[in-house]
């Protein structure tokens, strides 16, 4: 059971700091737990999402308190401020406090400081926030455990489903981030005739 504990307390640790450093990929560690879990003792299932929910909020919390800070200055090095109208419509869903966009800008790379730094520079409170994302970190967490779970599911060997959930993560990241891409790409100038 220690065992456990100090397992779980890690990865409330890689969860929160991969909140604060974007390039950590938490994700894959909630579905490496979860499907590690699932083969050891299936009810500890649960404990991997609270703590996967649990890094994932106050890392959050940790973060947008930095943007309300610094959120128009950050905006500005960033150059986000340049197309004012696409960053005003993200900020007004923002202050509309929808989980959704709270949740996907989680599962999409390097979409979840944006969505942060609109809402702060938009004035959305810290404890409007608070409460919107709680519900969005949670359902992060049971969805990349359940990654974990199926490839429990899939794989006889613990470390095989490991590592199956951590590669489809990867790939499910890649992909997104891919078509991200695509669509924000500039079309190319007309043919001359």
């Amino acid at each position: 059971m220690t065992a456990t504990l100090g397992a779980l307390g890690w990865l409330i640790l890689v969860v929160l700091f991969g909140s604060l450093v974007p390039v950590v990929p938490t994700g894959a560690a909630v579905s490496g737990a979860a499907a590690l879990a699932a083969h050891q003792q299936p009810l500890t299932v649960v404990f991997v999402v609270a703590a996967g929910a649990l890094g994932a909020y106050v890392g959050d919390l940790a973060t947008y308190l930095v943007l309300l800070w610094g959120g128009e200055r950050i905006a500005r090095r960033l150059r986000l401020l340049r197309e004012p109208q696409r960053f005003d419509r993200l900020a007004a869903r923002v202050r509309e406090g929808r989980v959704s966009l709270l949740l996907v800008s989680r599962l999409i790379p390097g979409g979840r400081v944006p969505v942060l730094l609109a809402g702060a520079v938009a004035g959305l409170t810290w404890r409007r926030f608070a409460v919107a994302n709680a519900p969005a970190s949670l359902a992060w967490s049971v969805l990349y455990a359940a990654i974990g779970v199926v490839g429990r599911a899939i794989f006889p060997e613990p470390w095989q489903s490991v590592v199956a959930a951590i590669l489809l993560v990867v790939l499910v990241s890649q992909g997104l981030s891919w078509l991200g891409r695509r669509r924000t790409a500039p079309e190319p100038p007309p043919a001359r005739p």
